[in-house]
């Protein structure tokens, strides 16, 4: 075991002595400190995001520009593309897609989200994944592209019904955006770039800032009736939005069609698309589209009222010894108003309403299979 002089040092975000000055409950996550709770607690902090607005301090996810050599912001998207399988071309300016990295057997090196600026593309990864996700693109698109990281500039993400409202006093274009719009944008007198995103399943917004200004922004959404909402709430709420959680749900050993990502991933980028393939792992993804995988993601509802937690076994019936699956995300839905999971089973058992059984200190509980999201979204189309 290390000891406190040998152990490696969390890193802090911009925000992370507002954290502390609210209250928050720091905990490790990705290599840095971050509030998992603050002192009004995950139910609250859960429900305050559905009901109202609130804030997730998430600049610990990596920021990168993607720039063409050539200057044209086709050879960026055309370079990009021999990475990820969905179709980044066709993507307009000021619009912003959801992809993944993929290996060359189809799995998921991480997912990102990318957004076309006008002359460049702006990428958003996860923080888990951030310094493999740099090397990836530059031991790949150097020769094309110029990659630049953005160490100097803090994420938020501001979600809820109320989002639009509060943001449109701080930045009147806000409320005129669509779901996935993206660009520069003043914020506060501030120059940001803006998405109407986020990971909730609620209506809302992702928030770019430099990293010395992050704090007066926050403090000023936070005056504007805001609460801060940390880790734990988030983790809720997007469990019951059906969404992926990357080293939980997804890997490099789960394909897109395997995760139930398909819709993601265009027609173009398919079978006789006009730019099919291409990508790594494009064989066996492609193949699974035209065959079918293996195994499917799921939802799951426990027939009782305990919580099924993640690598949790799932079972064909009450009494076979061979697990056939396993839970990969799982808790209390507090919107849902029951416990909620999801895993991977293999497809003839991943049918909405069939029930399967999961084995939890020492017994078999009932889940039945169910359709995501367990709570409706709410984007602004």
């Amino acid at each position: 075991m290390l000891d406190r002089d040998t152990a490696p040092k969390l890193l802090k975000t911009p925000l992370h002595a507002l954290h502390l000055a609210r209250g928050g409950k720091m905990v490790p996550f990705a290599g840095y400190d971050m509030p998992v709770q603050y002192a009004t607690g995950v139910l609250k902090e859960h429900i305050q995001t559905r009901t109202g607005a609130g804030l997730f301090d998430v600049s610990h996810m990596g920021q990168i520009v993607l720039r063409a050599k050539s200057g044209k912001i086709e050879d960026a998207a055309l370079a990009l593309e021999r990475l990820v399988p969905q179709d980044i071309l066709s993507l307009p300016p000021g619009r912003q897609r959801y992809a993944q990295f993929t290996n060359e057997a189809g799995g998921i090196l991480d997912d990102l989200m990318v957004a076309n600026f006008g002359d460049h593309l702006f990428l958003v990864v996860n923080a888990a994944c951030k310094i493999e996700d740099e090397a990836h693109l530059r031991a790949h698109l150097s020769e094309d592209c110029i990659i630049e990281s953005l160490p100097d500039r803090a994420l938020i993400a501001l979600q809820g019904p109320k989002a639009a409202e509060i943001l449109a006093a701080f930045c009147p274009e806000a409320p005129l955006m669509r779901f996935m719009d993206a660009g520069p944008q003043q914020v506060n007198g501030i120059a940001c770039f803006v998405s109407r995103s986020g990971y909730t399943g609620e209506d809302g917004y992702e928030i770019s800032v430099p990293s010395n200004q992050a704090e007066a922004l926050a403090t000023a959404l936070f005056d504007a009736g805001v609460w801060p909402i940390g880790l734990g709430a988030r983790d809720s709420l997007r469990l019951e939005a059906g969404l992926c959680l990357y080293g939980h749900d997804i890997d490099t050993a789960t394909t897109p069609v395997e995760a139930g990502l398909n819709w993601s991933i265009q027609k173009s980028r398919r079978t006789d698309g006009a730019r099919a393939g291409g990508f790594p792992g494009a064989d066996a993804i492609l193949a699974q589209f035209a065959n079918g995988a293996p195994r499917k993601r799921i939802g799951l509802q426990p027939e009782g009222r305990a919580p099924v937690r993640e690598g949790v076994l799932l079972f064909a019936d009450a009494d076979s010894a061979e697990s056939i699956g396993s839970v990969t995300s799982g808790g209390f839905g507090p919107s849902a108003a029951a416990p909620i999971a999801m895993g991977y089973l293999p497809t003839a058992h991943a049918t909405d309403g069939t029930i399967v059984f999961a084995e939890l200190r020492g017994q078999r509980m009932p889940m039945r299979v169910s359709p995501m999201p367990f709570v409706p979204h709410s984007y602004k189309r």
